[in-house]
């Protein structure tokens, strides 16, 4: 509250909204565009701000001690949320304010007994793995940075906590999650496709859309699943195994 009175953008006349959700989450609203690059910054590198909107506001404040004199609030925020097992602090940054929601319970226990049975990780891992398990985009870098650590499994697009993660836990929600994710290797769906044209003959894309997809990972989406399809079939007919017969069915090319 009090960091969002310091860096509200008192030229907008706008107010400062704090909004209860039934004793589940508090979201913060103020005006003015976040100052700095981002919020993984402020959190990970834990640096004093080098420029404040409202600067004389920001210096009384800090003389009376509501906001933190060496710019660590947010990161205080963060570290209070990881003591608990709660979810990571999610911030939205568009429309010109900042707008940041508080979750004050344990929304996702899988993720919970996830931090509780691994102790060592770091701050930046757990915000992080928050983002992989609440399905959010991770960058280039980042992702390089858990795949190495072995933290998760699968491509950018579509990565998910690895067994190394999950196996700690012995949960077996997590477990059964893991091997959803994982699905099957690509050589186990194109022996489907095959066994289908050798019993059916022919099929539309739509008899192999429903054939494949309950059986795909949980990690995909409905359009990576599709895409995904369309891959498999390309691959064996590339290898010249399969090929479109007649009304754009497919059929085994013998």
């Amino acid at each position: 509250m009090h960091n969002a009175i310091a860096h509200q953008d008192y030229t907008k006349q706008a107010r400062i909204n704090v909004v209860e959700f039934e004793d589940d989450h508090l979201v913060f609203s103020n005006y003015g565009s976040f100052l700095p690059h981002s919020v993984d910054d402020v959190v990970l590198k834990d640096t004093p701000e080098e420029v404040y909107r409202n600067p004389f506001l920001v210096e009384a404040m800090k003389s009376l001690d509501m906001i933190e004199t060496q710019g660590g609030g947010i990161r205080k925020i963060f570290n209070n949320q990881r003591a608990r097992f709660f979810p990571m602090p999610e911030y939205d940054l568009s429309s010109g304010k900042v707008k940041v929601t508080i979750t004050g319970k344990i929304l996702n226990e899988d993720f919970a007994r996830i931090l509780i049975k691994n102790p060592t990780l770091t701050l930046e891992e757990i915000i992080l793995l928050d983002k992989v398990q609440k399905r959010k985009t991770i960058n280039d870098s980042q992702y390089r940075h858990l795949k190495k650590l072995g933290f998760i499994e699968g491509r950018k697009s579509n990565c998910y906590l690895s067994f190394k993660v999950i196996e700690r836990t012995n949960d077996e929600g997590l477990k059964a999650e893991y091997i959803r994710n994982k699905s099957f290797d690509d050589g186990y769906f194109q022996k489907l496709i095959l066994d289908y044209l050798e019993k059916y003959k022919l099929a539309p894309r739509s008899a192999i859309d429903t054939l494949l997809t309950p059986k795909l990972s949980d990690a995909l989406s409905d359009a990576q699943k599709k895409k995904k399809v369309a891959n498999l079939l390309g691959a064996l007919r590339v290898a010249k195994k399969i090929k479109v017969i007649e009304n754009k069915n497919w059929g085994l090319n013998k």
